[in-house]
């Protein structure tokens, strides 16, 4: 735990740097078509660290996370063969790929929706997308939504309580930090074996 308490202080430390948005960008979109770390944890401590520019951080961890959706989308629809089952296979996702589909053409939207507000790994969703070949500009909007609804939530939480948040963190970080780790985890464990 001493390792993530260093990694949150340099990540407050890092948040007043001028290339800290191209960061949060860079993960956010990542996050949506391959990377495993979701962008709330860079976000939550660069809107604690500089609560000013709280919507523009929220801003671009949603626009970068849609247009990292779309590159799923293009993985799933273009390369599903070649760089999309590998993607799936790395989260030990096949199984519920597969069986995944029929849901899919019934309720993609609400699909698209829930993965996108949730902590369920949106890059699933994304590949997904594009393999069933949602509608393209359905699925842009449908990920704004989302994605804007859950990381303005935040934020709107964290400018609205966060003396009180960073208070918290600070004094519960282990258990807060285990507790997500586990949450995160759990997740994957989850969705491996529904």
């Amino acid at each position: 735990m001493n390792l993530l308490r260093k990694l949150y202080d340099w990540t407050l430390k890092k948040s007043k740097d001028p290339k800290a948005p191209w960061f949060l960008a860079i993960i956010s979109f990542s996050e949506s078509s391959f990377f495993p770390v979701p962008p709330d944890i860079i976000l939550i401590p660069m809107v604690i660290a500089n609560r000013i520019k709280a919507w523009t951080y929220a801003t671009i961890c949603t626009v970068s996370s849609v247009l990292g959706g779309v590159l799923g989308y293009f993985i799933g629809f273009f390369f599903y063969n070649s760089v999309g089952i590998m993607i799936v296979q790395y989260y030990s996702l096949e199984n519920l790929f597969s069986s995944f589909e029929s849901s899919y053409n019934d309720y993609g939207i609400l699909i698209v929706l829930g993965a996108g507000f949730t902590p369920f790994p949106f890059k699933f969703i994304t590949i997904a997308s594009g393999l069933f070949s949602l509608n393209l500009p359905l699925f842009i909007s449908v990920a704004f939504i989302a994605r804007g609804l859950r990381f303005f939530l935040v934020t709107g939480l964290l400018k609205l309580f966060g003396n009180f948040i960073e208070n918290l963190i600070d004094r519960y970080f282990n258990i807060i930090a285990t507790l997500f780790f586990l949450l995160l985890i759990g997740s994957f464990i989850l969705i491996k074996y529904l």
